[in-house]
């Protein structure tokens, strides 16, 4: 069969049944040059049985590798570590018309991939991202200047964008009496949509498609899901996919959250962000950014990369019912959704993580629909990434999965911290309490982020 006859009959039929069951051929080589990389991450001996393992190499997606840089460290190891020494990254922090408040801050050396004239004329959003994405194709193993740039897709999941550029020009002009001869030619490339992935793109020397994707705070799980798709239809042969944020830069967030009481406040940073604790009194706002590489197991086979996992499943849906309050319903269908995709069931779930901010409703919501799923598998854990780091906004999600990874291979779930006073209605059983669990295996892990707008993204994951 041709490539121009099995693109024809593959448009004959719906995606997601080609899908399933495997009938969708890919039509170019792979642009990977096969190389010996160093195994950082044994995989273990297993059979899976769900949808995923069913299909054929070129359609099936595995992260080779992440860049990130969060509260608590700047790559996979650092964060791993300090999760496992319950080690928060929560300071204090002073913004502009809100006064002293806590934040969860990153500390990267950002001209490591950027001029100093990159920097100021771009973003923060930006120059996160580019960090991330730069030490993601470092650890790769990908022989980088030798990858084919047109066939590589950069999507980044955002919570928010321009709001920090435009808040800061806005305060500057008031010192020429609001003059707008003095307003930034760089304001229209810095606050665009596409901002973020544009700015990685300009960076890295990417020809291949780019955008963001407008998720709330499901965004990191929402640029992975975009990832995963674009290699399946052949759209790009590399993605590199996550999400951001700049959050702590912009005092609107940090004043909306105040104005609506959801602000946490602890006279110690580090016990601020309290998931499922009584005394939890709000959000940690926080920056950050994790991006993947992801790619066809075929091509990451071909290269002989090390995988830190393969991407079995996932759901997003809508709410349709608030603003902001959570709807535990939409919740446990979006989970139930990722579960019947990747033909689990929740007794098969080991490590769910997640998405609890520290606020009164919206972690009890989530805990009612974890029970309604999960009531019966004894042997699933429950842990919390943002009582370390506050909350990341656009890169949680990312951010969060990156955290729990490493358990395919210690076997340990980490904690949720600054949990004192379990509150009953937050009550899971087998959720782990601020200290790490050893548990007999870790052969998959569910991914919980909700944003506002009701949108809800489930992400599953295992070792191959």
């Amino acid at each position: 069969m041709t490539v121009s006859s099995q693109l024809s009959a593959a448009r004959s039929k719906p995606l997601l049944e080609m899908v399933l069951r495997g009938s969708f051929e890919q039509s170019t080589q792979p642009v990977c040059l096969p190389q010996k990389t160093p195994q950082r991450w044994k995989t273990k001996s297993m059979n899976p049985t769900d949808t995923a393992a069913q299909l054929p190499d070129e359609q099936r997606i595995v992260m080779t590798s992440v860049g990130l840089t969060s509260p608590n460290g700047n790559d996979l190891e650092t964060l791993r570590h300090n999760l496992l020494e319950q080690r928060s990254g929560v300071q204090d922090y002073e913004i502009r018309y809100v006064g002293k408040t806590l934040a969860g801050i990153c500390d990267f050396p950002a001209t490591q991939y950027q001029s100093k004239k990159d920097v100021r004329r771009g973003t923060r959003a930006g120059a996160v991202g580019i960090w991330a994405a730069n030490e993601a194709v470092r650890r790769s193993g990908l022989e980088w200047d030798n990858v084919d740039k047109s066939r590589v897709g950069i999507y980044i999941g955002v919570t928010e964008h321009g709001n920090v550029e435009t808040e800061n020009e806005i305060y500057q002009i008031k010192a020429f009496d609001y003059d707008t001869q003095f307003w930034s030619h760089h304001h229209n490339p810095r606050t665009v949509a596409n901002n973020p992935a544009g700015e990685v793109a300009l960076n890295m020397g990417v020809i291949g498609p780019h955008y963001t994707i407008g998720a709330a705070c499901a965004a990191g799980n929402a640029g992975i899901v975009q990832g995963v798709q674009m290699l399946r239809l052949n759209e790009c042969d590399i993605a590199i996919a996550g999400g951001v944020s700049e959050s702590i830069h912009t005092f609107g967030i940090f004043a909306s959250f105040k104005s609506q009481g959801a602000l946490a406040s602890h006279e110690d940073p580090t016990k601020a962000c309290r998931p499922f604790d009584r005394d939890r009194n709000g959000i940690v706002v926080s920056e950050g950014a994790c991006l993947y590489i992801l790619e066809r197991l075929s091509d990451a086979k071909a290269r002989n990369a090390s995988i830190l996992a393969e991407i079995v499943s996932y759901a997003i849906n809508t709410d349709a019912t608030d603003f902001v309050l959570p709807n535990p319903e939409r919740q446990t269908q979006c989970i139930e959704l990722a579960l019947k995709r990747g033909g689990l069931s929740a007794s098969d779930i080991d490590i769910v993580s997640t998405h609890a901010t520290g606020t009164s409703s919206g972690d009890s919501q989530e805990c009612k629909a974890l029970r309604s799923v999960f009531a019966d598998s004894p042997r699933t854990h429950f842990n919390n990434t943002k009582s370390f780091i506050g909350h990341a906004m656009g890169a949680a999600g990312a951010l969060e999965l990156a955290g729990n990874l490493p358990s395919f291979q210690d076997n340990v779930v980490h904690a949720t911290i600054n949990l004192d006073n379990l509150d009953p209605e937050c009550a899971l059983n087998g959720l782990v309490i601020n200290q790490p669990r050893k548990v007999e295996r870790v052969r998959y892990i569910l991914n919980n982020s909700f944003g506002m707008l009701g949108i809800n993204s489930v992400l599953i994951v295992r070792p191959v």
